[in-house]
This record gives structure tokens, C-alpha cells and sequence, in this order.
């Protein structure tokens, strides 16, 4: 291996922090090229057995993962970008650029990357996979492509007690509180989720996949970038209106603690015929005195009742509607040494798709917001684009975005992807209230989106 400046000068050139100004960015490209360290396409090929089958891992947001091991022993994940990819390659640049400074044991470490003849990405292999394949093995297709993997995780899933629960949120939660506020570069994640989150040989949990991650400049307070995100961990103020700030990474580490804690995934949930949330199910039982029946049963003998109790209350803390109302990561890692009973009382978790007040200001001092709406100033339409872009499920925001200009006439359309490859526009009402989001299909404001599948 040796380092170049020349290649990966090149590689992240093309990309553009939008709210930095260009030297700025020149400099991050510079200092990126000096960090990185090149893998020659021979090395991965003989590492990874040509990308053999056996040794894919799984399937990224811009390509493949496979494991490999190196000459010196080491272990490797190489991800290959997919040369049909456009956006894939946006993510694959991203994903290097903002992973070249972040040194962090909570978060997974970019290692090197190899762009002729084509572009891939070296990490660290983390031995024990990501979180989603232990926390729900019992989601699992029973026809796997690898049979033996799948024996080791049903294994494995047993291991996943109580005191690794609570060790996988703590170190999530120091892991994010790094990338707001610790690291180079302020960064939110956009994607926190089980997937994403790794596993090593100690159970040290990693946050990875950084591919819609997006830098959060300190000067600046707003950039202009897409919805994106994963059904079932998105913000509704992010969701609904394009608001983008770290109380949006908040709300989805609040789902994952909750669904840590109950074994239940939140996108899928039905336990409970009255809930349509794993968040509305959790609310409704610790407004009923009964928080610990959330948590799975199978944890009862290992489980501390204080810090279970502990993590439900920040769990629904973290997924406030309001993003003010949550607190900043710093917080959290504080609060998960507190005992039950001292911290502030949560209000109902805000879940996108149901009614949704929007506050007059949603950023504060600790949480600037960043906008993700492209408007004109000749023009009253706001075009959101709202694309999962890991699950290919594609939400059409079916809303009224509030407008800047009080008492003029606003049209708004909400543009997404249709299941054929196509697109729509759809037209949308007024808001009768500023403070509300109204669905043009139910005036009651119940039902904000469609998802299609």
C-alpha cells in the first residue's frame, strides 16, 4: 500500500459541501488525500477470492460488501460501488470524504480505498455483523442464501442479554455524541438504524454506513439536501417539512433504543392492534405504570429494572415530536447514568404520518436547523423530494410545507418516485392552520404520507 494525494484529490473533487465555502472544501479534499491510503485492485481481488459469493457480506445503499483477509492477516470489508450507480457514486464519495478524519471507537474505521479499475472501500471487518441480524433473527427469511450464517446468528441472538443491550446504547449514544459535537467535522448521520450499527469481537457496537451522512457546518445554518432516511427511524419534522438537524439523528437513536429494549422493530410492529407504532405502544404502557413489560421477555432474569426503566424514558425523550424537546447527545450519555425518576417527563413520541404541530422555531442555540427545501425567490412552489434510498421504499409527501410569506397564496407540490420508475406531482391544499400539516387526501391532518412499496 502506499499513499496518494493525486487520486483521491480526483475521487472527491466532484463533490461539493454545499453550505462551505470552496476553499474550505478544497481543504478537506487535501487533507483527506494526505489520510488515506491506497489499495492496489490486485491486493482486494486476492484478499476477497475474486468477490466470491461466499465471502459477500450483504448488500450496501451503493453496492456489496464482501469480507476479505490481507497477506499481514488482517481482516477487511471491502464495499464495491455498482457501476450502475449514479447516486451510489455521490454516496461513495461522501462516505470516504466525511470517514477520512473520524477516529472514533464507536464508530467504524475507513481503513483505505482502491478507484482503478473500480471503486472500493476498505474498513476494518467487524467480526460479529450488525445489530438487525441478532435483534431480529426471528424476522429472518427461513429460505437464507447462507445457511451456515444463518445457524451463527440464531446462536448468536442469545447472547444480545440485557448488559449488552445496555453496553450496545451506551456506546451508540458516545458514537453520536462524537460525530455532533466531538469530532473535526460536525456531522449528522442521517441513517441511524439496527443495520448500521456493527458489531466487533467484544461486542463494541460501531456506527457505519455514511453514505447520506451530511457535515453540519458551525458557521452556517442551513444547506440544502434531500429527505432520505429508512422507514421507521426518520423524524416526522424532517419527514414532513425537509428540517434537518442532529435532534433528527436523536429521534431515530431514541427507536433504536426502544426497539433494543423490546426486541420489536418499530417499521414492522404489531403487538399491539390499537398501536400503530412500537413508539405509541411503549408511550401507552409507561403512562400506565408498566414500562417494563416493554421490555422482551426473554431479558426479565438479566435485566436491571432502574436502568431499563432509565432507558425507556430516554428512549421516548429522544423521539419527542418537537425537536427542541429532545435533548442533544451529551445529554443522553449523561442521562444514562441517572436513576429512574429524575429525568424530565416525556410527551407522546411524534411519528410520522399522524398530526404534527411545528414549533415557531425549531432550531435552537444547541440545534440548528438545516433545511432541506430548494425554493426560488421568483416562485411561490417548494418541490421536496422525500427517497429512501437504503429499503427502496418511496415515500410521496402528500403535505402542505409551511411558506415563509404570510398572507400570500402558496401552491405547493410534492414530487417522489412511483413504483413503475416514474414520477408525480401532486397538488396540495392551503394550510388552514401555519402551525399544522394538513394531508390533501384526509383534512383531519391524521394521514400526512403514503408510502409505496
Amino acid at each position: 500500500m502506499a499513499k496518494s494525494k493525486s487520486f483521491f484529490f480526483k475521487l472527491v473533487k466532484p463533490f461539493k459541501i454545499k453550505s462551505s465555502k470552496e476553499s474550505q472544501d478544497e481543504e478537506l479534499e487535501q487533507i483527506a488525500a494526505q489520510e488515506q491510503k491506497i489499495f492496489k485492485f490486485e491486493t482486494l481481488v486476492s484478499a476477497t477470492r475474486n468477490f466470491h459469493t461466499d465471502n459477500k457480506l450483504g448488500q450496501g445503499g451503493y453496492g456489496p460488501v464482501f469480507k476479505g483477509k490481507l497477506d499481514d492477516g488482517r481482516e477487511i470489508a471491502v464495499k464495491k460501488l455498482s457501476q450502475s450507480s449514479k447516486q451510489g457514486k455521490k454516496e461513495f464519495i461522501n462516505e470516504a470524504k466525511l470517514l477520512a478524519r473520524v477516529q472514533h471507537r464507536n464508530v467504524v474505521n475507513l481503513l483505505g480505498y482502491c478507484g482503478i479499475p473500480e471503486k472500493l472501500l476498505v474498513y476494518e471487518y467487524v467480526v460479529n455483523e450488525s445489530l438487525d441480524k441478532l435483534l431480529f433473527s426471528k424476522f429472518l427469511p427461513t429460505s437464507c442464501t447462507n445457511y451456515i450464517m444463518t445457524l451463527i446468528i440464531y446462536k448468536n441472538r442469545d447472547v444480545l442479554d440485557w448488559k449488552r443491550r445496555y453496553d450496545i446504547i451506551r456506546g451508540v449514544a458516545r458514537g453520536l455524541l462524537y460525530l455532533h459535537e466531538d469530532s473535526h467535522d460536525r456531522i449528522i448521520h442521517r441513517d441511524i438504524k439496527a443495520s448500521n450499527i456493527l458489531l466487533d469481537e467484544k461486542w463494541i457496537p460501531k456506527i457505519a454506513d455514511f453514505g447520506m451522512a451530511r457535515l453540519y457546518p458551525e458557521d452556517q445554518t442551513h444547506i440544502n439536501t434531500r429527505v432520505a432516511g429508512t422507514n421507521g427511524y426518520m423524524a416526522p419534522e424532517y419527514v414532513m417539512h425537509g428540517t434537518l438537524s442532529v435532534k433528527a439523528d436523536v429521534y431515530s437513536f431514541g427507536v433504536l433504543i426502544l426497539e433494543l429494549i423490546s426486541g420489536q422493530k418499530n417499521s414492522s410492529f404489531d403487538l399491539d392492534p390499537e398501536c400503530q407504532s412500537l413508539l405509541e405502544w411503549a408511550y401507552k404502557l409507561y403512562k400506565k405504570g408498566k414500562s417494563l413489560e416493554i421490555l422482551e421477555s426473554k431479558l426479565a432474569s438479566s435485566a436491571d429494572p432502574d436502568q431499563v426503566s432509565v432507558c425507556i424514558q430516554i428512549g421516548l425523550l429522544c423521539t419527542q415530536s418537537d425537536p427542541q424537546q429532545r435533548p442533544a447527545m451529551r445529554s443522553v450519555v449523561l442521562m444514562l447514568t441517572k436513576k429512574p425518576g429524575t429525568l424530565d417527563e416525556p410527551n407522546r413520541p411524534g411519528i410520522p404520518g399522524t398530526r404534527y404541530r411545528r414549533s415557531r422555531r425549531p432550531a435552537t442555540s444547541s440545534s440548528t436547523a438545516v433545511t432541506s427545501v430548494a425554493s426560488s425567490s421568483h416562485s411561490s412552489t417548494v418541490t421536496t423530494t422525500s427517497t429512501t434510498m437504503v429499503t427502496g421504499t418511496t415515500y410521496r409527501s402528500d403535505f402542505v410545507a409551511p411558506h415563509s410569506h404570510s398572507g400570500s397564496s402558496t401552491t405547493t407540490s410534492a414530487t417522489g418516485s412511483s413504483g413503475d420508475g416514474g414520477s408525480h406531482s401532486v397538488p396540495c391544499q392551503k394550510s388552514r392552520d401555519p402551525g399544522f400539516v394538513y394531508s390533501r387526501s384526509d383534512p383531519h391532518g391524521k394521514r400526512i404520507m403514503e408510502i409505496q412499496d
